[in-house]
């Protein structure tokens, strides 16, 4: 399980070091995506195949279910990691989470999501204003925290 946040920098090349806590569960290589709410998706290979089976099993003829899966399947790539622990991010997906010099690496249970640092603080003040709002929605889903 993936869990934690860390701050980390990416390099004019593309590449950012990977926290430790998370090389060993992600393993050799994993796959790298467009994720949601403008940040990546990073999965270990195991994963992914669980995730590939649900969106294989989408319905073709839904143009929703169409749209996604072009979406997270066109922006994904196979990295690995160098001797330094680093991974190299490409280009389309630099841009799409919008990544510059600072970013933070978040652990979510089955993924590692990576945001740029301004987003990440956007995104978690927006979120902590309404997380007991979010909370009581979740009963619904007979979550119990």
């Amino acid at each position: 399980m993936f869990m934690g946040e860390y701050q980390h920098s990416i390099d004019d090349k593309g590449r950012m070091i990977v926290p430790a806590k998370f090389r060993e569960s992600l393993g050799p290589t994993f796959i790298v995506t467009r994720g949601l709410d403008q940040c990546l998706f990073v999965y270990p290979k195991e994963e992914w195949s669980v995730l590939e089976q649900k969106l294989k099993a989408l319905p073709l003829m839904k143009s929703d279910a169409r749209a996604f899966t072009r979406f997270f399947f066109s922006g994904a790539t196979e990295c690995e990691l160098d001797k330094q622990g680093r991974m190299n991010l490409p280009n389309n997906l630099i841009e799409h989470a919008k990544l510059e010099k600072d970013c933070v690496v978040i652990g979510v249970s089955n993924r590692v999501e990576i945001w740029s640092k301004q987003m990440w603080e956007n995104y978690s003040l927006q979120s902590e204003e309404s997380f007991n709002e979010i909370a009581e929605k979740l009963v619904d889903f007979n979550f119990d925290l």
